[in-house]
């Protein structure tokens, strides 16, 4: 797994979104993500929003993600 089959996976999942990811190990990652459609979610909705683009990936070929998300608004 690499970053940026993540961001791919991510930004596609969440049309609009703009997914920054890093991680250098292959199994443990961090991503900013920035969407519009976190707006009036609460962080655990928003992180709940990324993992289901991820699908099966997440605990498997992905270990761990360590996730920021905020809107348009709140990225400033």
């Amino acid at each position: 797994m690499d970053a940026d089959t993540i961001r791919n996976l991510i930004e596609t999942g969440l049309p609009g979104a703009r997914a920054d990811v890093q991680g250098d190990d292959g199994v443990h990652f961090e991503a900013t993500v920035v969407s519009e459609a976190f707006a009036g979610k609460l962080p655990l909705a928003r992180h709940r929003m990324v993992y289901a683009t991820l699908g099966d990936l997440m605990g498997g070929a992905i270990h761990a993600l360590a996730l920021k998300t905020v809107t348009p608004a709140e990225a400033g």
